[in-house]
């Protein structure tokens, strides 16, 4: 993957996520990949922060969206479509209002609806480094 690769441990996540913001400023879909227990809910929950969302930010499995507000009110939508069996399943839920929002967007499993995703998208691919509590994340 091009671009950025950190070796992060929980405690730098914050980091992270500002570096993250910092290197994509003015992107607002982020596509985050790994496997199951990689940690993608975690590094998104670092991101809001950042960001300034406050109040709880969790993995939205089985409603496959999480609206959480920044603090002047824009939204931050955070999707999660491991459960999904189909693309319908997302067109139904109307993923252009969200995806063509110019609002942060923060998705997990992209390669379920790879088709959808617009131009431009920021992919984070997270994984295991073999290491207790660190991960590689590329950006």
């Amino acid at each position: 993957m091009p671009g950025n690769t950190v070796t992060a441990a929980l405690e730098t996540l914050p980091l992270v996520a500002q570096r993250i913001l910092d290197t994509h400023s003015g992107k607002r879909i982020f596509a985050f990949e790994g496997t199951m227990g990689a940690g993608k809910t975690t590094l998104i929950k670092a991101i809001c922060r950042v960001l300034g969302v406050r109040g709880n930010v969790s993995s939205p499995t089985f409603a496959l969206v999480n609206e959480y507000l920044l603090p002047g009110g824009d939204p931050v939508y955070h999707f999660d479509f491991y459960r999904i069996k189909n693309i319908a399943e997302v067109m139904d839920i109307g993923y252009e209002h969200y995806f063509f929002s110019a609002y942060y967007c923060l998705i997990e499993w992209p390669e379920k609806i790879t088709e959808l995703l617009p131009a431009g998208c920021v992919y984070i691919r997270i994984e295991e480094s073999g290491e207790e509590g660190i991960r590689r994340i590329s950006f």
